[in-house]
């Protein structure tokens, strides 16, 4: 896959609401559930970090669904990426971008969001032809006014902003012309996956699909 290609199917996966869900899932058999009431409340793109060994399983199980488009985040390795596409990811999101990794999703045909906190990370990946990115860690990097800023010079590029994202701050950055949608665990809190309540994430996707993107 080129990063052309790349670029409008992550753009797709990034206008199918204004959020997608940030997953950190520790126990599989959730997997179905969640994302069943994420797609249910407007929220179809999901992405399963894998930072636990469900992670894998948890993205087969969330493929399942009807409606839902299931990525792959924190993908580190060539490694990560065909464990990912072998589970059923459809996208993938790193949190920056090596060569290595870049070659691996080109190579697997799997559509990545890369990373990048600065302007010569965005640049360096506007060169190899990625026009959509990540912003991330988005609040620690200095927020919606950096993301402005980065968007002046570089209005060519588009951003999906994460880390520290919430509800509270989320339309600071969908009020940016350079974003195209936030992402954020904020929708399905552990306590809430816990004690199994999908009508309380349902009730949070709809409030968080609701957002307005400029």
């Amino acid at each position: 896959m080129t990063p052309q290609k790349a670029n409008i199917a992550t753009e797709e996966v990034c206008k199918a609401a204004p959020v997608v869900p940030v997953l950190v899932i520790d126990d599989a058999k959730t997997a179905q559930d969640l994302a069943r009431a994420l797609v249910t409340g407007g929220l179809p793109a999901l992405e399963v970090t894998l930072r636990t060994p469900a992670a894998l399983e948890a993205i087969s199980e969330m493929a399942k669904v009807p409606g839902g488009i299931v990525g792959a985040g924190t993908l580190i390795t060539p490694q990560d990426v065909q464990a990912a596409v072998d589970a059923g990811a459809t996208f993938g999101v790193s949190p920056g971008a090596t060569d290595r990794l870049l070659d691996a999703c080109e190579e697997a045909g799997l559509p990545i969001l890369p990373g990048a906190a600065t302007a010569t990370e965005a640049m360096a990946l506007l060169e190899r032809g990625y026009r959509v990115q990540k912003f991330f860690p988005a609040e620690a990097s200095g927020g919606a006014p950096a993301l402005k800023a980065i968007g002046a010079p570089l209005p060519q590029i588009k951003f999906c902003p994460t880390g520290g994202v919430s509800l509270k701050n989320a339309p600071d950055y969908l009020g940016l012309s350079n974003t195209l949608c936030v992402g954020g665990s904020w929708v399905a809190p552990k306590d809430k996956v816990a004690m199994g309540d999908w009508a309380g994430i349902e009730a949070l996707a709809r409030e968080a699909a609701a957002l307005a993107v400029v």
